[in-house]
């Protein structure tokens, strides 16, 4: 057996001039010969800057952690959440650092790269994905007696959610069973500039009874978008125009995530404006702000909205499906391939938001608005307004988006 070659060691100093000239920087690293395996380390002060950690090897993208993780390895038959496993090819490899925050007299860092002639044990692994919990969970389209229209079914779901994948705390099987408990019936999982999670979902689909949907929170310093769909890896280091080309190369949908929040919020441009956005964020406290609302009349008049938890870990206190979107959707009997039938009732346009699976609920449904658990709410349209009388109304439908209201004008349901 072949000694394990030393570490490679670089180190330097981020200063702000580099973060403002690029986001992104490739640090690049030659593997010696009879390399199997290799376990990437960075080093800096945390509580002075944050920088974002990822992998390119010679033959493109080989994962991404961001800020969420100081270290990864990548081996032939497994990889840290975040990265892709395999055998690592010979020529030159990248270290991605993301230069997220770099204060004004620099940020000292050290990256070492160690490699291994022979590939370590895999750490604790989460197993397979297990058994759906002992009692059978209605699911909150059932449950809300929904009717059907033309073959498609109204299905509750979440559209924004992380794993340990990148910086979420739950596996991938873990999330999908609490989405499953809370009533819903698909879960995209979003995990931020990585795919590395796909090859999980079908499996734990199947496993879970729940439609899991493959997608990419495409995380920039300007603002974040999900790319749905079994597309492979979206660069998010090329301009928003090459995402959208690339995501409806694929077959796939583009949607823009929380427009409005906080240093996140959406700043890029865009040569044509994707027609679904995350109007209705977990981050919406007040819902008594109108801005969303304005956001979305400006972006385009033909917006189709949609929901987003952007779950996280349980301490943050919203499950998955608060908000909870809902699609009118081609029922898809097997949970591991219905997927693309809940992406192309969004790309339709058949879509309707409520706070939570039991919320006050608007739907769209042909030619009428259905309206369920909406008793004493005011119905706010551009053409239409009226009060709600009663648990179950029906009413025709009148054009554009439409919401329900309190009366000191919460929103509390949202259709397009």
């Amino acid at each position: 057996m072949s000694p394990a070659p030393g570490p490679i060691r670089t180190r330097g100093r981020w200063t702000l001039d580099d973060r403002l000239a690029e986001q992104v920087h490739a640090v690049p690293v030659e593997l010696p010969p009879g390399t199997r395996a290799f376990t990437v380390e960075l080093a800096y002060d945390r509580s002075s800057g944050v920088l974002d950690l990822g992998c390119e090897g010679p033959s493109g993208f080989r994962g991404w952690s961001g800020g969420a993780r100081s270290r990864y390895t990548i081996a032939p038959a497994w990889a840290t959440p975040g990265y892709l496993p395999g055998e690592p090819e010979p020529g030159l490899w990248r270290v991605l650092l993301g230069l997220y925050r770099v204060p004004l007299d620099g940020l000292p860092y050290e990256l070492t790269v160690t490699p291994h002639a022979t590939p370590p044990a895999a750490p604790g692994s989460p197993g397979p994905p297990g058994a759906p919990p002992p009692s059978p969970v209605v699911p909150a389209s059932a449950r809300r007696d929904l009717p059907e229209l033309d073959g498609l079914r109204w299905r509750a779901g979440e559209l924004h959610a992380h794993t340990v994948h990148s910086d979420g705390s739950l596996t991938v099987t873990e999330l999908a069973l609490l989405a499953r408990s809370e009533g819903l019936d698909f879960l995209a999982v979003t995990d931020h500039n990585t795919v590395s999670h796909h090859a999980e979902l079908p499996a734990v689909a199947s496993a879970a009874g729940i439609t899991l949907i493959p997608g990419q929170e495409v995380t920039t310093d300007l603002g974040h978008a999900n790319a749905f769909g079994d597309l492979g890896w979206i660069d998010f280091r090329e301009h928003p125009d090459a995402w959208a080309r690339a995501v409806r190369d694929g077959g796939g949908l583009l949607s823009v995530n929380h427009p409005l929040a906080a240093d996140c919020a959406w700043r890029h441009p865009f040569t044509e404006r994707p027609r679904t956005a995350e109007i209705w964020h977990s981050g919406w406290w007040d819902r008594t702000w109108g801005a969303p609302l304005s956001w979305a009349q400006a972006w385009r008049d033909d917006l189709v909205f949609v929901g987003g938890g952007d779950y996280h870990r349980p301490e943050e206190n919203h499950p998955p499906g608060s908000p909870c979107t809902w699609v009118l959707a081609a029922d898809h009997g097997d949970p591991a391939g219905g997927g693309s039938a809940i992406v192309e009732g969004v790309r339709a346009g058949r879509t309707a938001v409520s706070s939570g699976p039991s919320g006050p609920l608007l739907l769209r449904h042909g030619d009428e608005f259905l309206v369920l658990g909406g008793d004493g709410l005011v119905l706010w349209g551009s053409e239409h307004r009226s009060v709600i009388r009663g648990d179950r109304v029906t009413l025709p439908a009148r054009r554009g988006p439409h919401r329900l209201e309190t009366t000191r004008n919460e929103v509390m349901a949202l259709c397009t």
